[in-house]
């Protein structure tokens, strides 16, 4: 079965800038429902009491990527998901939420540079996959952490109206 075509692609104005602003992660256990449409999602339902907690993240220290994922000999594809942040200062409490946050699947949503939001882990969540501590070894080195989540989903990751950004740190 051929699956058509349906548009083509334009090199467009030089405009577009990298990296990661914000990210929001909640237990995905916690949503109810993404509502969506041709690829957007335009609601949020989560459980009761309920909320996506904020990372305000440093400047040029943060991405999150999609990758294709595909096998010719098998007739499959999927998207491997990863979202990679960094957490300055080594505190204790840092260090017990990067904990739970291990042992959770998660949905994030990220905003990019470009204002552009964006939802990772959204049917079978991101998990941490690796990072750590690091104390840094001379006066201007970082010393704070390293988280990396990835996930595998159907789809790719899915555009968010940024109208929904006001409403995720609110309990459901």
């Amino acid at each position: 079965m051929a699956c058509a075509l349906t548009q083509g692609y334009v090199i467009d104005c030089r405009d577009s800038v990298g990296g990661i602003k914000t990210a929001y992660i909640i237990e995905l256990d916690n949503i109810t429902t993404f509502a969506t449409a041709s690829g957007v999602v335009t609601g949020i339902t989560k459980v009761t009491g309920k909320r996506f907690w904020k990372y305000n993240l440093e400047h040029n220290t943060a991405n999150a990527k999609n990758d294709y994922t595909a096998s010719r000999e098998n007739g499959t594809f999927f998207n491997a998901q990863t979202v990679s942040i960094v957490l300055n200062k080594m505190q204790a409490s840092v260090r017990n939420e990067i904990k739970l946050i291990a042992q959770n699947k998660l949905a994030v949503i990220i905003e990019d540079k470009n204002g552009a939001v964006w939802l990772f882990g959204k049917d079978n969540g991101l998990m941490l996959s690796g990072g750590g501590s690091d104390s840094g070894t001379a006066m201007g080195d970082r010393s704070g952490y390293t988280v990396t989540l990835t996930g595998e989903e159907k789809e790719e990751c899915l555009s968010v109206l940024s109208t929904l950004l006001t409403s995720l740190e609110t309990p459901g």
